[in-house]
């Protein structure tokens, strides 16, 4: 069995400092809602002018991972504004993905104005003015990254895209009504991006995320083609994984099978990511482990139940892999949850 390697870098930061912020405006003054609305989207994600035709009442749930932010927005009718003086103010050369949930919601930029639906993702560069409207109130998970991030990921001249429209039916439209665009194919890794910013933002038992995941999903939304096959590979496997991680029997084989390469064609895609398919298995599993004994929430299961609800088929394996991971053991930290509890 892979081992565990404790995590020391920034990059592998552990669950802990992966859990869920929240911001919202409930018990707010209505009159200053707005204006701490703004200050918190401005330090959350992007800066942004915002207007109500009410008492705005927003929730935003917020993640942050080394190299993206992750976010799940809820709030009644309002508009935002992304103008020339708001970029100056709050400057952000980043990639925003808005992956749309419930309501329908217009978006507007040089290259046109259309509607965005739920089960609908846009892709666009935050360093170029746009407009939004949420006439009957939204839901919404929100992804940004910083273009720097994208460096080997994506053709530099493809990392600042025109806007992207992908739809949950799997095809891509552009601004102005033309035919779905020949990424249309990549329409699944806006799918697989909401489902893990979908879990990682959720209210109960939230999955931390995985931050290679994130990154490698936002690159091929972001250049299509343009990004690296590699990045394809690994985009598809990581979210192949990710929906199949509690079952006891995922492998490279079943992966590689899975996304159509060869064994050895996806070790040499992980192993150029630093890592290995065994390997990157066993750490998400962990975190998610982690994420279930640190709830209050979890109800009379034991360590080895968790385990096994994990895919682990050992839970003596499990017990020495989480303390070797995370360097203290998995029962004080249920211990600990269900004293909190």
């Amino acid at each position: 069995m892979p081992s565990a390697r404790r995590a020391t870098t920034p990059a592998d930061i552990g669950p802990a400092d992966l859990a869920p912020a929240v911001f919202s405006t409930a018990g707010l003054a209505a009159p200053r809602r707005v204006e701490l609305w703004e200050a918190h989207n401005a330090t959350a994600l992007i800066g942004l002018d915002v207007h109500a035709p009410g008492p705005l009442e927003a929730t935003e749930v917020n993640v942050r991972l080394p190299r993206a932010r992750l976010a799940r927005v809820t709030a009644s009718a309002h508009a935002v504004q992304r103008t020339e003086d708001v970029i100056a103010r709050c400057p952000a050369d980043s990639i925003a993905i808005y992956l749309a949930l419930r309501g329908d919601a217009w978006f507007t930029s040089a290259d046109g104005t259309y509607r965005l639906r739920p089960g609908e993702a846009v892709v666009c560069a935050t360093d170029q003015p746009f407009a939004r409207r949420f006439a009957g109130g939204l839901e919404e998970l929100v992804v940004t990254v910083p273009c720097s991030a994208f460096s080997g990921y994506v053709d530099a001249s493809r990392a600042k895209p025109k806007v992207s429209l992908f739809s949950a039916a799997g095809s891509t439209r552009r601004p102005g009504g033309g035919p779905p665009s020949a990424a249309a194919e990549v329409s699944q890794y806006a799918r697989a991006l909401a489902r893990l910013a979908g879990r990682a933002t959720r209210a109960q038992q939230p999955v931390p995320p995985d931050d290679h995941a994130v990154l490698d999903l936002a690159a091929v939304l972001t250049g299509g083609r343009a990004a690296a096959p590699a990045t394809a590979h690994r985009a598809a496997a990581r979210s192949y994984i990710e929906e199949h991680l509690t079952s006891p029997g995922l492998g490279a084989e079943q992966v590689a099978a899975a996304i159509g390469l060869s064994e050895r064609q996806l070790s040499r895609v992980f192993a150029a990511d630093g890592t290995s398919v065994p390997r990157h298995i066993l750490t998400r599993r962990l975190c998610l482990a982690y994420s279930l004994l640190s709830s209050d929430r979890l109800g009379p299961e034991t360590v080895a139940d968790v385990a096994a609800r994990c895919g682990f088929t050992s839970a003596a394996y499990f017990s020495h892999a989480f303390r070797r991971h995370f360097g203290h053991r998995a029962s004080d930290l249920r211990r600990e949850a269900r004293a909190r509890a």
